[in-house]
């Protein structure tokens, strides 16, 4: 209540229902001023049931929803392609640690046979020692890697599960797109919409009384009619 309808109801001027009248008015007004939808700062909110969000790029859910699933998708493509490719090195790795290993075992060979023949020489022995020591270390090597090997399978194989997301986003994006054609076929009119009578802000009836169709604009209506 403004203080003018506070001063004319103390002064008598104003009944009890003018004032209850003003403030379903106001109210009316606050209610309205809050359906208003600023654009540029619309949160979505799940505790908001309305206004619903404006028809904007970053609230076309059919839009997001084919963006997720192109970006995840060539994401996903990268992800196995890197994995593919450390996995490749692993097995690179591999190789070459078999071909050392190789090696290993000549020498280890040679050193044997030497400090067999001569045992007084101590460097034979040490030499004997460093190749095994040598070839157990190149061992635990080979086997970390296969077992890197195999996590980067396991990875590759739960990255599958990304096509299998991918799969459930399309079919709701389906499930969307039938009934937005759906709900287009129902409402779909014979009469095109540019051909239509323009509706009025308010008629005769209404809670509110401003903007009402006039006299002029009943008869405006009546004359485009009978020229069509």
């Amino acid at each position: 209540m403004t203080q003018e309808e506070l001063d004319a109801l103390m002064a008598g001027g104003l009944d009890d229902e003018d004032v209850a009248l003003e403030d379903d008015k106001n109210d009316d007004a606050e209610k309205d001023e809050a359906l208003i939808v600023d654009v540029k700062n619309y949160r979505v909110s799940a505790d908001a049931a309305w206004p619903p969000p404006p028809p904007t790029e970053d609230h076309k859910m059919v839009h997001q929803l084919d963006d997720v699933t192109r970006d995840s998708e060539a994401k996903a493509t990268e992800m196995l392609e890197k994995l593919e490719e450390i996995n490749n090195y692993f097995m690179d790795s591999e190789g070459s640690c078999v071909a050392l290993k190789g090696g290993l075992d000549k020498n280890i060979e040679i050193f044997t046979t030497l400090r067999d023949k001569f045992p007084a020489v101590g460097a034979f022995s040490e030499a004997l020692e460093r190749n095994e020591a040598l070839k157990s270390s190149i061992d635990e090597v080979i086997s970390n890697l296969q077992m890197g090997q195999d996590e980067i399978m396991m990875a590759m194989d739960m990255m599958q599960y990304q096509d299998i997301h991918r799969q459930k986003i399309e079919r709701v994006i389906n499930v969307m797109r039938a009934l937005s054609k759906y709900m287009n076929t129902l409402f779909e009119g014979k009469i095109d919409d540019d051909k239509r009578v323009g509706s009025a802000v308010h008629i005769a009836g209404d809670t509110t009384t401003d903007d009402l169709v006039s006299n002029d604009d009943i008869e405006a209506l009546i004359e485009s009619l009978g020229k069509k």
